[in-house]
């Protein structure tokens, strides 16, 4: 087992890379569609908060593989299946995380905004929206990745991308194509996990607990330094004594 695959075929992995790209990013947008909603809707409304999440915590266990074979009688091979399929697997974190950053904003924050006039609208897009982007971020983050990871099995069904490698290599007994596949898939992956990490840390909410921690930081050494310079003073005012 070698890297000679990905070496001499560079220009075809490039272009299951965009596949692949392409078929998380479609996934993710419907994903998001119906995931903003409900996750509005339960950081709103606790009785219903429990029901959702359970149903896409159900969604979730399904096997991928039988998912996929599910849908095939009704939307064929192809993209179609893997797009409902992806889409499907992305509630959960998406949902979840978009409950968690809502619901962690706060409160009293929120209570001022609302005691100088602001609107419900006012409140959520210019308080709760940006405190909580953090972890908004965090949870697109989450789905991504496990998106990314999830579209190598849609190869299964044709439906291309970075899977193919790794399927093709299976049924031609060619290791070093399995390896290509593998290594592509795992740097896809961390690509896309580092590049939103660093989104996270730039969102203004993030930079402001950073900076807040900076300052706690400056004063807690502050004090600590001044307590070791009372506690020389008071130890030679011992020896002179």
């Amino acid at each position: 087992m070698n890297l000679d695959y990905l070496r001499n075929h560079r220009g075809h992995i490039v272009h299951l890379t965009v596949q692949h790209l392409q078929l998380t990013a479609t996934a993710l947008a419907i994903a998001l569609v119906v995931a903003i909603p409900l996750g509005l809707l339960i950081a709103t409304v606790k009785p219903v908060s429990l029901p959702v999440l359970v149903v896409l915590g159900l969604i979730y266990t399904i096997p991928s593989l039988a998912f996929l074979a599910f849908l095939i009688p009704s939307l064929g091979l192809g993209r179609k299946p893997a797009v409902v399929v992806l889409a499907a697997y992305a509630q959960l974190a998406l949902v979840r995380n978009i409950d968690a950053a809502l619901r962690g904003v706060d409160a009293a924050t929120i209570e001022a905004a609302r005691g100088v006039g602001m609107t419900w609208w006012q409140v959520f897009w210019q308080v709760r929206l940006p405190l909580a982007l953090p972890v908004l971020v965090a949870g697109l983050r989450i789905a991504l990745v496990t998106t990314i990871s999830l579209a190598t099995v849609t190869a299964w069904i044709n439906a291309g991308g970075l899977g193919s490698l790794l399927f093709d290599g299976i049924s031609r007994d060619y290791p070093s194509e399995i390896l290509a596949g593998t290594v592509a898939i795992t740097a896809l992956a961390l690509c896309a996990d580092a590049v939103l990490r660093v989104l996270e840390r730039m969102t203004p909410a993030a930079r402001a607990g950073r900076v807040k921690e900076e300052g706690e930081g400056r004063r807690a050494r502050g004090r600590m330094a001044r307590r070791k310079a009372v506690d020389r003073e008071s130890d030679l005012a011992g020896g002179r004594v």
